[in-house]
């Protein structure tokens, strides 16, 4: 029987373009090449009968080019306080080795990667209010990422922006838009400052994208 498993995760991903991220418009990227930090807390999940919730990951990925160009970077970081069983099953969902091809990020980044770092197992400290877009992050001897809301250069307030998927998406269904400064070191050394971040719940399960509205889009309703 094939493996049965479900990752929801509140995230939080910040990338080296400006804030029309290619990704997410169809778009080339702004400098030509891509760059990306992945850091998440599962806020609910299992694979097979391992648990799952509790844990954080990451994940950071380089292309030289765009991303559809392939020949890109990976490296997967799991939460120290995984037990042996967890640390599999994240590496293996995180992986995008156990849902249908091209069904997650997870997968579709996969096949545009072809040197793939060794997996850490390292702690990581996240403290992030999705509904705020903000975001603080440490990774030791690896990352350290900050992030909060875009804000209104007329007003001088926080800047409310976000973006829905109904459809396409590989990723989410709704994301609150903000901007990030990330600084890698080790194997996957970058910097980026000031550039897109989003702040999502990543729904997946061993068939792809679970499309259920998000928590963060409770907002609409009073629209």
């Amino acid at each position: 029987m094939a493996d049965q498993w479900l990752f929801k995760s509140e995230t939080y991903d910040n990338c080296n373009c400006a804030m029309n991220c290619g990704c997410q418009f169809n778009l080339p990227s702004t400098r030509g090449y891509c760059q990306s930090a992945f850091i998440g807390n599962i806020v609910e999940g299992h694979f097979n009968d391992t648990p799952l919730a509790g844990l954080n990951w990451a994940v950071l990925y380089k292309w030289p080019g765009e991303i559809k160009d392939g020949n890109g970077r990976r490296q997967i970081i799991i939460d120290e306080r995984a037990d042996e069983a967890q640390r599999i099953a994240l590496e293996t969902i995180v992986s995008g080795a156990a849902c249908r091809p091209l069904s997650n990020l997870f997968a579709v980044f996969a096949l545009t990667c072809s040197d793939f770092c060794e997996t850490l197992f390292l702690p990581i400290d996240l403290k992030a209010d999705l509904d705020a877009r903000t975001a603080k992050v440490a990774i030791p001897g690896v990352l350290t990422s900050s992030a909060s809301p875009k804000i209104n250069e007329f007003t001088g307030e926080p800047f409310h922006i976000a973006l829905a998927r109904p459809s396409g998406s590989f990723e989410f269904t709704y994301a609150e838009l903000g901007l990030g400064t990330t600084s890698v070191t080790g194997d996957m050394e970058m910097a980026f400052e000031d550039s897109w971040a989003h702040f999502c719940v990543h729904h997946f399960n061993q068939d792809g994208l679970v499309r259920e509205r998000s928590r963060l889009a409770a907002w609409l309703l009073a629209c």
